[in-house]
């Protein structure tokens, strides 16, 4: 058994005195000085019980001893757990603070990021009141019969000006017959112009869609339908002129839903429309057609292109004859410079080798005086 467990077996209370708890520990050494007393008592008279009486009193000095060993032992075991509790506690205590430290950080990471949104939230719902403030705007304007037309007019102006060159439309222009189309397309190569006309009447159109119930409902489409006919009709005798616009005209819608819903509740207005040679076209219809008109345009401009290249290769290929008879000529001209050349070099040659015959001349007097000539020089041959 372990000193550990001696000690701990040695605390083990065993009963409660005036509310003090007795221990083991305490109880056998009790018990060893009451029966020490006892021997003391029976054997006072007699030298071996005295002697039996020392060894006892030894016996006591060494459990004493013992027990102030163990003390000492537990008070040092005692000590390192204070320590230890305390390192413990101070580690404990750092790693609390690091954690607190970084949910700081990151507590104020998310509150700055939270902010962030906010903020942009913030500026969402200012978008989102400016674009209610929008609306209310656009539904006063459609209130009103003159500012519903001028905003039909607006939107198809604007795809027209987005869409096709300055000069290829014309707006509120007059025609022969003294009529003032909204917008006049003019087509190429001299083909006759392409009317649109915005004015829906939109008025009769409100009025079939905030119908209160079914009477009030075919009540207004039976005045959509009339409206509708008489202007088709208006767009159908002032703006088809033959051989000054084109065969067709454009009705245009400023919007998607009012074209839709037209198709699809209105179907006979569409091709009784479409009888009168007059159109039905809503924004992305228009788009449509100025980007034909636009690749009519291109295909005529590349055509008159297409002329102006064509002159130009040909003159391309009149200068590419002149300066290939001018390359032959040059080429004549190299051809006798490389001749006289081969034959300026043959005469170098010559030349050349008559030096290297003069240098070998041989002197038949060697000891003659340097202004003399010997008699047995020749010279034929330098004379050639």
């Amino acid at each position: 058994m372990s000193l550990d467990s001696l000690l701990t077996l040695l605390d083990v209370p065993l009963f409660t005195v005036a509310g003090r708890s007795v221990g083991l520990g305490t109880t056998l050494l009790a018990g060893a000085l009451v029966v020490a007393l006892g021997l003391v008592w029976r054997g006072r008279g007699s030298g071996h019980e005295a002697e039996r009486l020392d060894a006892i009193l030894q016996a006591q000095a060494e459990v004493n001893g013992r027990m102030q060993s163990m003390a000492e032992i537990f008070a040092a075991r005692q000590g390192d757990m204070t320590r230890t509790l305390a390192e413990r506690l101070d580690g404990m205590s750092s790693r609390v603070g690091q954690s607190i430290a970084a949910t700081t950080k990151e507590t104020q990471e998310s509150l700055s990021g939270l902010a962030e949104r906010l903020a942009v939230i913030d500026r969402a719902q200012g978008r989102i009141v400016d674009l209610a403030g929008e609306v209310v705007r656009l539904q006063d304007i459609l209130s009103n019969k003159q500012t519903r037309g001028a905003f039909g007019q607006g939107r198809m102006e604007a795809i027209v000006m987005d869409g096709l060159p300055t000069g290829a439309y014309s707006f509120q222009a007059t025609l022969s017959n003294g009529k003032r189309p909204d917008c006049l397309i003019t087509m190429p190569n001299g083909a006759p112009s392409l009317a649109i006309d915005a004015k829906f009447p939109l008025e009769s159109w409100s009025a079939f869609r905030e119908a209160e119930d079914e009477a009030h409902r075919l009540f207004s489409a039976q005045r959509l339908r009339r409206d509708m006919d008489v202007h088709v009709k208006a767009i159908a005798e002032k703006y088809l002129l033959p051989g000054e616009t084109q065969d067709t005209a454009f009705l245009f819608v400023p919007s998607e839903s009012i074209f839709g819903e037209l198709h699809e509740h209105f179907a006979d207005i569409v091709q009784k429309a479409h009888r009168a040679r007059v159109v039905i076209v809503s924004p992305s219809l228009l788009m449509l057609s100025i980007q034909v008109v636009q690749a009519i345009l291109r295909d005529t401009r590349m055509r008159q292109e297409a002329g102006e290249i064509q002159k130009e290769v040909r003159l391309l290929t009149e200068d590419l004859g002149r300066l290939d008879a001018r390359v032959a000529a040059l080429k004549t001209h190299f051809s006798q410079a490389g001749r006289d050349v081969d034959q300026i070099l043959v005469s170098t040659e010559k030349l050349l080798k008559r030096g290297e015959r003069i240098e070998a001349v041989e002197l038949g007097d060697h000891h003659a005086s340097p202004g003399s000539l010997s008699p047995s020089m020749t010279f034929g041959k330098v004379a050639e």
